[in-house]
């Protein structure tokens, strides 16, 4: 068996490198999804699904968002197989050309007027491509980051590299924004091309920053690698890939509750303005590049667990405040809601779950079991939220204390597992490539701590 170099003899990415890097794939990702989810619930329903009712219309169109989750799951076992065989650096240039490539070409798309069913199968085609690519990306990303960090620093590069979530958020959410002041005929025939098509311009960039990404340390290190990743993993970490799958979906239903369901909620439903609930989102993205590195670097002190569990309590209780702050008709309230949910609540988990999950399974695994726990969530809590809470709304007469409970339910989840889960922040990414006993790898303390 061929032998590698112990960490601190080989050469990988400087810490700017490699978060440069990261973040431009974070961003890539956020930046797709988010506008995907704004389009789905403002705009597809008009463009892909005429022939629908208005509520019909926009489960339709929240099904063609939920369809990328579909291959998510496909993706992270794909790429994570070959990124802890070969490499992670190689798997990035193709997740993020799959993501930004989709969304650019789902700007030339022709829509259902011009040629009828057509369209609507079109979209769905491009966004399960689109979600091959986003299922390896953030295991790759997190990875450049984190298997880079300096010793003691795991959680504010893990967290850094999340920074590209709002910021995604920030762009889409205000090229979206602008785009809405066009007259409405213009914005429907040509208008909401425009962000998809920018997409473009953020993957050349995105490219150009990747193309000479060193290996990581932790990847070099490693004295060998598993015939099948995935099966190792299922093998050694059946645990902690449950416990880490479980305690995404308070991140991913929380999102899709008040930004992909809310927005559309609101704006039919309660009365709200559509360009004040973007802007609201606006602000709670910027909020939140300031929070995320906070929370990263802070859980380098006291650990993950803790906060992690903090921006669950806030999501599960607030949950119940957040609509009725909407109908309220105060704009002030409602974007105070917002920022407490999305930059403080959601913010104290997505910030935190690169790093946590990378700390729950071996250098041999870690690519396919980031990529497997986090895809796995966004597949059974995020891609049907939008569907469910639409639906219950409707079943309940458009109210919106079944979706408020439904939220709740969802964080219970994830605390308690949250709660099962170990604390990891003291351990040690490095392992000697050995297989470790079940679940067991987490405890590998860093001797320099």
């Amino acid at each position: 068996m061929r032998s590698r170099p112990a960490h601190d003899q080989v050469r990988g990415a400087s810490p700017r490198q490699a978060l440069t890097a990261a973040m431009s794939g974070s961003f890539l990702e956020w930046y797709d999804f988010y506008l995907f989810g704004m389009a789905a619930g403002l705009i597809f329903p008009k463009l892909f699904f005429p022939e629908s009712s208005e509520t019909a219309g926009l489960i339709e169109s929240f099904g063609a968002f939920a369809a990328g989750f579909l291959m998510r799951p496909v993706g992270a076992v794909l790429f994570g197989h070959f990124g802890d065989r070969i490499g992670r650096r190689r798997m990035l240039l193709i997740t993020v050309t799959l993501m930004g490539g989709c969304t650019f070409l789902i700007g030339l798309l022709p829509t259902h007027g011009t040629v009828g069913t057509l369209a609507p199968v079109l979209l769905v085609l491009l966004r399960l491509v689109q979600g091959l690519g986003i299922g390896g990306e953030f295991g790759g990303g997190a990875l450049v980051a984190l298997e880079n960090a300096p010793t003691g620093r795991r959680g504010i590069m893990g967290s850094i590299h999340q920074v590209g979530t709002p910021i995604g958020l920030l762009a889409a959410t205000g090229i979206f924004s602008l785009i809405q002041f066009l007259p409405e005929q213009q914005l429907e025939s040509w208008g909401w091309r425009i962000p998809f098509l920018l997409s473009g311009l953020f993957l050349f960039i995105a490219l150009y920053i990747r193309r000479a990404l060193p290996e990581t340390r932790s990847f070099q290190a490693t004295t060998s690698h598993e015939r099948i990743p995935l099966f190792a993993l299922l093998r050694h970490h059946p645990r902690n890939v449950l416990l880490a799958i479980g305690a995404r979906m308070a991140d991913a239903v929380t999102f899709n509750v008040i930004n992909v369901f809310g927005i559309a909620f609101a704006t039919q439903h309660l009365g709200m303005d559509k360009q004040m609930m973007l802007n609201g989102f606006v602000v709670a993205a910027a909020v939140e590049v300031a929070v995320v590195p906070i929370v990263g670097a802070l859980s380098d002190r006291i650990g993950r667990r803790p906060i992690y569990m903090f921006g669950i309590v806030v999501c599960g209780t607030l949950g119940f405040a957040y609509f009725p702050a909407l109908a309220s008709g105060s704009i002030v309230l409602a974007w105070l809601l917002i920022v407490l949910m999305l930059a403080i609540g959601t913010g104290c988990m997505f910030a935190l779950q690169g790093t946590l999950f990378a700390e729950m399974f071996s250098t041999r695994s870690r690519y396919t079991g980031i990529g497997v726990a986090y895809q796995t969530s966004a597949l059974i809590g995020g891609a049907p939220t939008p569907a469910i809470a639409a639906a219950l709304a409707a079943a309940f007469g458009q109210s919106y204390w079944p979706v408020a409970i439904y939220l709740a339910a969802v964080c219970v989840l994830s605390l308690v597992c949250m709660i099962l889960a170990k604390e990891t922040f003291r351990d040690s990414l490095d392992d000697d490539g050995e297989s470790a006993t079940p679940d067991s790898d987490a405890h590998r303390k860093d001797p320099t701590r």
